[in-house]
């Protein structure tokens, strides 16, 4: 027991990490989970940038001035914004979550793709079938408003 680590002290010792986990395999599906993970962090930050003021200064009785209210408004935003992004790149970068990336990546390029012409075909006999149920259910629906109508009155 005296030579295993903690899994706190590892998750942290990870953060602080600038190596990059397999860094030649999976780049496209850790790219794209990074910039998805990036933009939900960066709207969430913008929205915080909005409401900010509005918790700390909204009424009158507000301690902060003016330059404080300006600068909370701008750093607290920008701090958790730098943090997040960073924390977003670590979590790509560690070994179950990048090896998982790279397991997705190498089926994707399993997968047969169908030509132009196949989803052209494929999604006109789809939307025919979706109107065509949706008028079917329609006349049913028709049909048990007057057989109801005529049974009511």
């Amino acid at each position: 027991m005296a030579g295993t680590q903690q899994p706190a002290a590892t998750f942290v010792g990870s953060l602080l990490s600038f190596s990059l986990y397999k860094r030649q395999q999976g780049r496209v599906a850790r790219q794209v989970t990074f910039a998805a993970v990036a933009i939900a962090i960066a709207i969430g930050v913008w929205r915080l940038a909005q409401l900010l003021p509005l918790w700390l200064g909204g009424d009158a009785t507000s301690s902060l001035s003016s330059d404080e209210l300006g600068i909370m408004r701008f750093l607290v935003p920008g701090i958790l914004l730098a943090v997040g992004i960073w924390v977003s790149f670590r979590m790509v970068n560690t070994p179950s979550i990048a090896d998982f990336l790279i397991a997705v990546e190498t089926e994707m390029t399993k997968v047969s793709w169908p030509t132009r012409d196949e989803v052209i075909r494929s999604s006109i006999v789809i939307i025919f079938l979706i109107f065509t149920l949706a008028g079917i259910l329609a006349v049913y629906d028709l049909f048990w408003w007057f057989v109801l109508r005529a049974l009511q009155g």
